[in-house]
């Protein structure tokens, strides 16, 4: 064990649910997402997929990362329509120090933030209690008008990163865990307070996944990664997917995607990650093997499109000498790549019409723009990251879903199957083959890849001259909507005697691990995360990290520096107590 200091301090269940009561019957709200931002399913369109034999709701859900590592981070998924969640990728290494900041999503999209900010038994506590938390809110009558029947849902588990890692006896013990939660559900049974009192005995499933996605580094020898799929198989009876890197297309052909056609010169990619990393040809044996292994042994082995791609860092805004592309560059490497697999495997992939043994799950540049493109095409689950990292977060899953519900009417089509059959129609009439085909001919031209190239993602972003501070600003709500952890809260101060901004924002401390994204968004100038009022719930946290910052008391007094009595003074006029 080291001594190092945690990024992040999970609230208990307890907190979690008081503050879904209070902020409810105030606002309207949850963990600040309005209520009419919740996702209610369109009974005219039937969103439902089956995945790994499990059911769900919808096909879409948050991709692993930030948005899947603290419970209340999984709810406001689950809230945005999720329905099947990939949970933050573990590894046996569980106290890394990830430098700061980790997220750079100004246009393309970069970060350095590529595991675990929790320990294994404070990830396998979040991942049990977000798992309770969605059965108790699905049965939770003050939310029936907003969710209506929100159907069924699925955890993935996300691992990685080598054999020996996986195999050790401490990922042993967490994924058994994650396999049987019984004991642990019922000690946080005990923890659901009185507003839910009536959820105390809700039905819950003591495992949390049958899924496990496998996450492994750029060079990660061909041999590593069948070896630790049939672990995975052979020791804990599970499905496997096994997410693919862009580099199997080649630097060639990754350069004319990112700078010849999207115009992103100031992208500087890596040889050196082509050189080591998996080879195509070698990636289809390993299917083929992987496919067989896995049908011997009555379990699925599926793909996801795909990983980040590794460049070089010249944006001197993270630490490092690398860091990993996502975003909108990214979608059309992976649609390409997906063209190529179902080219060089006939009849193997479950896409485009095609019953294969191997699904295909697709996370690359995923947007509320394209989700209901790429659903078409088949593809479960379609997960998403950086455009949650956008301004509008978690929303902007809702908006995907409307936009998907809304084709899916406007093309006649009821449920997926006939969203697909339509998009098969349409890919015949265009003159291609099939979906896939149509969807990548239509990125190739012009009008097709112009919402992914350089003059849409290049924008500026709106700037102020403007020192920012403590208190006033331009109040946006960037910083609330842009941050992955729920850190931020927004108070109203318009009527506030010596406050001149219409809303004041403060920090949760514990909630925020400084991943910068806030201040990639903020018009003035200065770091929200670090100038805002940092809050403290615990005084045993706020005294670790040297008292930097402000405790709030249970009863409403605040602790600290010069200031607290004026953030005390703007908690009080907050529609709902952040503290009993």
């Amino acid at each position: 064990m080291t001594e190092r200091m945690p990024a992040l301090h999970p609230w208990p269940l307890a907190t979690l649910l008081e503050r879904v009561e209070r902020e409810w019957t105030a606002k309207r709200e949850i963990y600040g997402l309005q209520g009419r931002r919740f996702f209610k399913q369109d009974p005219k369109a039937d969103l439902s997929c089956t995945l790994g034999g499990h059911q769900v709701a919808t096909p879409v859900g948050p991709a692993a990362g930030p948005h899947t590592q603290l419970a209340e981070n999984i709810v406001l998924s689950w809230l945005g329509g999720a329905r099947t969640f990939e949970l933050k990728t573990v590894q046996v290494l569980d106290e890394l120090d990830i430098e700061r900041p980790c997220i750079d999503m100004q246009n393309v999209g970069y970060n350095i933030e590529w595991s675990q900010e929790l320990t294994l038994t404070e990830s396998l506590a979040e991942y049990t209690k977000a798992w309770l938390m969605l059965a108790v809110l699905r049965q939770w009558e003050p939310l029936r008008e907003f969710l209506g029947e929100t159907g069924d849902y699925a955890f993935e588990m996300s691992v990685g990163y080598d054999l020996a890692g996986i195999q050790s006896p401490t990922m042993d013990a967490f994924i058994r865990g994650m396999l049987d939660v019984g004991p642990a559900l019922e000690k946080l049974r005990a923890e659901i307070p009185a507003a839910f009192a009536d959820q105390r005995d809700v039905p819950v499933a003591t495992r949390l996944f049958q899924h496990v996605t496998l996450s492994t580094f750029h060079g990660c020898p061909p041999d590593e990664i069948e070896g630790i799929v049939e672990h995975m198989m052979s020791t804990y009876d599970l499905d496997v997917t096994v997410k693919l890197n862009p580099t199997l297309l080649g630097i060639d052909t990754v350069s004319e995607i990112l700078h010849d056609r999207l115009g992103h010169d100031e992208v500087e990619l890596d040889p050196a990650a082509f050189a080591a990393d998996l080879k195509f040809d070698r990636a289809l044996a390993m299917i083929g093997r992987l496919r067989d292994f896995a049908a011997a042994r009555g379990r699925e082995f599926g793909l996801k499109l795909t990983n980040t791609l590794v460049v070089k860092n010249t944006r001197s805004v993270m630490p490092g000498d690398n860091m990993y592309l996502s975003g909108k560059p990214l979608h059309l490497m992976a649609m390409t790549l997906l063209e190529r697999l179902h080219e060089a495997l006939p009849g193997q992939l479950r896409i485009a019409g095609q019953d294969g043994p191997v699904p295909v799950a697709f996370s690359a540049g995923i947007d509320k723009d394209n989700v209901a493109e790429a659903v078409a095409l088949g593809l479960a689950p379609v997960t998403i990251c950086s455009d949650l990292l956008k301004p509008g977060g978690y929303g902007r899953m809702t908006q995907g879903l409307r936009k998907l519900s809304r084709a899916m009417g406007e093309a006649g089509a009821a449920d997926l199957a006939g969203w697909q059959a339509a998009a098969a129609k349409a890919a015949l009439a265009a003159g291609h083959n099939d979906a896939v085909a149509h969807r990548v001919a239509d990125l190739a031209t012009p009008e097709g890849y112009a919402r992914y190239a350089l003059p849409k993602t290049g924008k500026a972003l709106r700037e102020v001259d403007h020192q920012l501070e403590m208190f006033d600003c331009v109040a946006c709500t960037n910083c609330v909507t842009v941050c992955p952890n729920n850190a931020f809260l927004s108070v109203p101060s318009s009527e506030m005697e010596g406050l001149e901004a219409k809303a004041q924002y403060l920090v949760l401390a514990e909630l925020c691990n400084d991943c910068g994204n806030c201040t990639t968004f903020c018009p003035e100038v200065g770091a929200p995360h670090v100038i805002k009022p940092r809050l403290f719930l615990d005084a045993g946290n706020w005294k670790m990290r040297g008292k930097d910052g402000f405790v709030v008391e249970k009863d409403g007094t605040v602790r600290g520096g010069e200031g607290a009595e004026q953030i005390a003074s703007i908690l009080a006029q907050a529609p709902w107590s952040l503290v009993d």
